[in-house]
């Protein structure tokens, strides 16, 4: 890949930057326990995929309200009645939810070349609170509260080409998601990087599984910022 075309390098948050594993599986497991649901992992992960991803697909609402939805469909195709707690401790967590090990020194590797972008399906005021954890001042962030969609809804990356003021030719996307990031970037000419980050289901993690082909494959953040950065 040719990296001197890109002014601008833009990247999912959540699944990319923050591991979000680590954030919600403890949470979901606790929760399936005490309901005495046996899940492992990966199909906890599937699960949560498939039911964020129908959330998302409607009428806009805010990501607070998608992870309570997840929540209850959990409860329902399991056979539950989650509590008020058990529904609002989900996205109660998110800003708790860490940084990848790589992330703070990747972002700033690159921030020192490029200018840095989110693009991402969350609230203003939850990545207000994720923001503080990643180290950099950010150029552009575009919420799926400021577009009122979530990838991979267009709406969302055109929203960011037009705030950073930018041709699709100097932008780079980078995410972990092929279903939410490499598919609808590269359907609008948009360079893409797949992070395809270690999780405990390999290849997708907490996402709806799909077809699509990067430009490049990474292993983690790290790994981007050294062959962007020579």
């Amino acid at each position: 890949m040719d990296f001197s075309r890109f002014t601008t390098i833009s990247l999912d948050c959540y699944g990319t930057l923050i591991d979000w594993e680590a954030g919600m599986l403890p949470i979901l497991r606790a929760l399936l326990t005490r309901h005495k649901c046996n899940l492992a992992d990966p199909a906890i992960l599937e699960l949560y995929g498939e039911f964020e991803a129908n959330a998302e697909s409607g009428p806009y609402r805010t990501y607070r309200e998608v992870l309570e939805s997840v929540v209850w469909a959990f409860g329902e195709r399991l056979g539950f009645q989650p509590s008020p707690s058990e529904v609002l401790a989900l996205p109660e967590s998110v800003p708790s939810w860490p940084p990848f090990s790589d992330t703070v020194a990747a972002l700033r590797a690159l921030k020192k070349r490029y200018r840095l972008a989110v693009i991402s399906n969350i609230d203003d005021d939850l990545f207000a609170q994720t923001r503080k954890l990643l180290g950099v001042e950010f150029d552009a962030a575009v919420t799926a509260e400021q577009a009122r969609s979530y990838k991979p809804s267009l709406h969302n990356f055109e929203l960011a080409l037009q705030r950073l003021g930018i041709a699709r030719e100097q932008l780079l996307h980078a995410g972990q998601s092929i279903y939410h990031d490499v598919v609808p970037a590269r359907s609008l000419g948009i360079a893409t990087v797949w992070v395809n980050r270690k999780s405990a289901r390999p290849g997708m993690g907490a996402v709806r599984a799909a077809e699509g082909h990067p430009n490049l494959e990474v292993p983690d953040l790290a790994t981007l910022a050294k062959l962007a950065t020579p």
